[in-house]
């Protein structure tokens, strides 16, 4: 609905970059708070089986990605109501996909693992700490659905407030779960399933 020039279209892109920065920092910030208050067994498991986990929430940059472009074009013709449905019919899909992912994730990320090469106390910790933030799964993909879909609506700035909420909500639960509580890679996980249900659910 506007005319952009270069000055105004960097203006409304880097909110929606500074929301894929705190959406990609998740693992960073577990890293860091693993590798100071765990050790060192933990801290690679958690990068061992990561990118593994990415895969499957990569799915939601593909729906929010190519779902936006639609949407838009939707918009743009004014043509609300099939605008309206085909967003509700992503986000449905989004959480239906995302429960689905996260109960295969539950059964074969031990199978998995090994066959990646994990073993002893590493196999262990990668697979614990899969099994709780796989739990939030819908939620995550939720969560990068609703990023492009926020800048269709023109309201980058509240998805920027919704991702940085999370972002900076992980790295404070991180610390207290396991700097002061001691809880391990549980911990690690637990704080990135609270954040990514603020990011994921909170938009809704």
């Amino acid at each position: 609905s506007d005319k952009f020039t270069y000055k105004r279209l960097l203006r409304f892109a880097i909110p929606s970059i500074i929301m894929m920065i705190f959406t990609s920092i998740y693992s960073v910030v577990d890293g860091f708070f693993v590798s100071n208050y765990v050790g060192e067994t933990e801290f690679a498991a958690v990068n061992f089986i990561m990118p593994f986990l990415m895969v499957f929430d990569s799915i939601g940059f593909m729906l929010s990605t190519g779902g936006a472009v639609l949407v838009s074009l939707l918009l743009g013709r004014k043509e609300d109501e099939k605008a309206n449905r085909i967003f509700s019919m992503l986000i449905y899909l989004a959480l239906v996909l995302g429960t689905i992912f996260g109960i295969l994730l539950e059964i074969f990320v031990r199978p998995v693992a090994v066959a990646l090469g994990a073993e002893g106390e590493m196999l262990e910790a990668a697979v614990l700490y899969s099994r709780v933030i796989v739990i939030t799964s819908p939620a995550f993909m939720l969560q990068y659905t609703f990023q492009s879909f926020f800048v269709a609506a023109e309201r980058p700035k509240l998805g920027l407030a919704f991702t940085t909420a999370a972002g900076v909500g992980n790295m404070i639960l991180d610390w207290l779960f396991m700097a002061v509580f001691d809880w391990g890679v549980v911990g690690a996980a637990a704080a990135s399933c609270i954040a990514q249900m603020i990011g994921g659910f909170g938009p809704l």
